[in-house]
């Protein structure tokens, strides 16, 4: 036992004896620590702002295949609503009883940074559109045109169609754009329908499929 107490106190002894670190050493530890956040933090910030839009655009490409399935099994209309203004989109279906649109599920907006457009994109995603731009504007229950908005509406049989004059022949050039300000997104429908989900910077159409 006093072996090891004896042992113990040797070793005590030497390690008093260690010196700490320096006020430099500790200067340059903190000086690399920022060097490497400032390093990273652009890139983490990146990273993030590409995976919200992504989000944002994968789940307005699955409520446009959602609303023409729900349109097929209510033997209805279905379509997605877009507020451009307010950066929102919502599901609904026709009630042909009361004659009018019910919203079904959540009202969802847009993640911080990302918002209903194309940016700079002056050309279309290859063989859905004329020129670029969003869906025809919505109408209420009166038939009237809802400034700011865009529907993509399918009827019973899943084809998309209009909603204005003439009301329910088949379109085939919808589509919906979202951006962050350095890429954009869209989900464009044709007659078929096909519905397909594309990529660009938003600095030039350079349109890639996903």
């Amino acid at each position: 036992m006093e072996r090891v107490v004896a042992s113990f106190r040797r070793t005590a002894r030497c390690a008093g004896d260690e010196r700490g670190f320096t006020l430099v050493d500790l200067l340059a530890v903190v000086a690399l620590i920022g060097i490497i956040s400032a390093t990273a933090l652009p890139m983490t910030t990146s990273s993030m702002a590409a995976f919200r839009i992504r989000n944002d655009a994968q789940a307005l490409r699955n409520l446009v295949s959602l609303a023409k399935m729900r349109a097929a099994s209510r033997f209805s209309r279905a379509r997605v609503y877009v507020d451009r203004a307010a950066n929102t989109y919502r599901l609904e279906v026709f009630d042909r009883t009361a004659n009018t649109w019910v919203t079904e599920g959540p009202t969802t907006r847009t993640s911080t940074g990302v918002r209903f457009g194309f940016g700079a994109v002056v050309a279309p995603p290859p063989n859905t559109q004329d020129a670029i731009g969003f869906a025809a504007p919505c109408t209420d229950d009166a038939g009237g045109v809802v400034a700011a908005t865009s529907c993509i509406v399918f009827n019973s049989r899943g084809v998309p169609i209009r909603m204005t004059a003439p009301i329910g022949q088949p379109v085939g050039n919808s589509a919906f754009y979202i951006t962050n300000g350095s890429i954009v997104y869209g989900t464009t429908v044709t007659t078929t329908p096909l519905i397909r989900f594309w990529w660009t910077p938003a600095t030039a159409a350079n349109w890639v499929q996903q």
